[in-house]
């Protein structure tokens, strides 16, 4: 596919984005490169197989798990096995991604192996097992039972909690139903389905799984529609719990168009992974919220949650701007 000048740049910029010791500023080159796909897949794989630091390697392998495309599955696969912990965690993020598509022998195969190799750091090992796990019971069984009285605690936890859940195939299923078919006629289920078994599904499956749930709420007839909004925010926080920004998009848009209170994973996915771009958007919902208490108070909560963790002083153009358009959020800690 070939990359057009502007899109050069823009691979280019954002980069340099993955080494940025900020980590907001790392999620938003991790955004940007997904939207951009395909092409920033072969720059990403030089990225992961370079001299780089471990953050900006780990931050290339964390957008090749959003764009999931073959071509960087060797490099992802071989990244499993990386010294760096980091690396490895991600790598096995990615590979995740790979295992309900054709390619998904091949990353059953490394994963399994990673599973079992005792000289892999444990958490590198664990995570294998979680990614492993959202296939069917046949499938890992035999993974599951060698590992049943492994060395270490947290590899048997994994695997123990694996063998012990009853409900994840089912809601697994639906999940990527969801994903790559069509929703369930239950907006109650999906939810329950995503908070029992949204960590074993992909990043990218959970962001298809947003855009339907948002596609269904502009057509159900009103008195449906919260419960379809509430499914979306369980799924955003199902990405935020894995520290991925690749839904914040959506999560601001809701806000700016919100003329009530959203559900409270809207705020619990703002606090965890929200970044400047969304403090506007929270403003101005806290302006609009005259007369509700509880939802004023988990705006302002919000905004000043994130502006400490991202260092937004009062001299930064963003909160310039809002102090000056909105100053009763800005007063209100």
């Amino acid at each position: 596919m070939p990359i057009l000048p502007s899109r050069a740049q823009d691979i280019h910029k954002w980069l340099g984005g993955l080494s940025s010791e900020s980590a907001a500023e790392r999620d938003a080159a991790i955004a940007r490169l997904t939207v951009l796909g395909p092409r920033a897949v072969e720059r990403l794989v030089a990225a992961v197989h370079g001299t780089g630091a471990t953050g900006a390697r780990a931050a290339a392998l964390r957008a090749l798990e959003g764009i999931a495309d073959s071509r960087a599955l060797d490099a992802i696969l071989r990244a499993v096995d990386d010294p760096e912990v980091d690396v490895a965690l991600a790598a096995v993020g990615a590979a995740r991604a790979f295992l309900r598509s054709d390619h998904g022998p091949a990353a059953l195969d490394r994963l399994t192996a990673a599973a079992l190799d005792r000289g892999h750091p444990e958490q590198v090992r664990a995570a294998a097992v979680r990614a492993v796990g959202e296939l069917d019971r046949a499938t890992i069984k035999p993974l599951l039972a060698k590992l049943a009285d492994d060395a270490s605690e947290a590899v048997r936890a994994a695997a123990a909690l694996r063998i012990a859940s009853r409900q994840a195939p089912d809601s697994t299923a639906m999940l990527t139903e969801a994903a790559d078919r069509a929703l369930p006629d239950d907006p109650a289920a999906l939810r329950h389905a995503i908070i029992e078994a949204g960590g074993s599904v992909s990043l990218p499956e959970l962001l298809r799984i947003v855009d339907r749930i948002r596609e269904r709420e502009r057509t159900v007839p009103p008195a449906r529609r919260a419960d379809w909004t509430a499914a979306r925010a369980a799924a955003h926080w199902g990405l935020a719990s894995r520290d991925s920004r690749i839904g914040l998009y959506d999560v601001k848009e809701s806000l700016e168009a919100a003329s009530a209170a959203l559900p409270v994973e809207f705020m619990t996915t703002l606090s965890r992974v929200g970044d400047v771009s969304c403090l506007e958007a929270i403003a101005a919902a806290y302006a609009r919220a005259k007369g509700d208490t509880w939802w004023r108070q988990h705006l302002a909560d919000v905004f000043h949650a994130i502006a400490q963790r991202e260092h937004v002083t009062p001299r930064h153009a963003a909160m310039k701007k809002i102090t000056k358009r909105w100053p009763e959020i800005v007063r209100s800690r």
